[in-house]
């Protein structure tokens, strides 16, 4: 994942986006973080937006700068739509799947569950969160896994599911 080594409120905040997906950060300080943050909004040119806008991505998928290039080149090298290819290939990594799916709470929950070896791919068990996930593929959660109280929690959390996931609660397989 791509760390934060340091407040992650603070990265947050900068951003003016919830990198946690609560909205926790927000809720106490609207303003930029430092000495100067409350009254030092100014304009962004043309290149701060697009960085800012690339850095929310970023850290919204826990996706490494280098990471973040490399999908990017194999987006561009695709056919179609850079933009929609690179969205694909961030939307198709297992930890995110896995999120969309309802099985974690966060993205980061959902690659903690990948990376502790929950989680079957095809019936094959993957721990690598950044694995592309075919379309087509079944992906479950190990047997010894499925009462985990932190998934039935996630699940009971879940309202609506995204069009391209597929899943069933009660096997807990999509």
């Amino acid at each position: 994942m791509a760390r934060i080594n340091g407040p992650v409120w603070k990265v947050a905040r900068r951003l003016e986006f919830s990198v946690l997906e609560t909205g926790e950060e927000l809720k106490r300080r609207q303003s930029a973080p430092g000495q100067h943050g409350a009254n030092r909004r100014s304009k962004l040119s043309n290149y701060g937006l697009q960085l800012r806008e690339k850095q929310r991505i970023r850290f919204m998928y826990g996706v490494n700068e280098r990471q973040f290039f490399n999908t990017f080149t194999k987006a561009s090298k695709m056919k179609g739509v850079t933009g929609h290819n690179f969205l694909f290939l961030l939307e198709s990594r297992l930890d995110n799947v896995v999120y969309r799916m309802g099985m974690g709470r966060t993205r980061r929950a959902a690659r903690q569950l990948v990376n502790h070896g929950h989680i079957l791919v095809n019936g094959r068990k993957v721990d690598i969160p950044s694995y592309i996930v075919a379309p087509g593929s079944v992906v479950e959660v190990k047997e010894t896994s499925r009462n985990m109280p932190s998934i039935a929690d996630a699940l009971l959390a879940t309202l609506n599911l995204p069009a391209f996931v597929t899943f069933d609660k009660d096997a807990k397989k999509g």
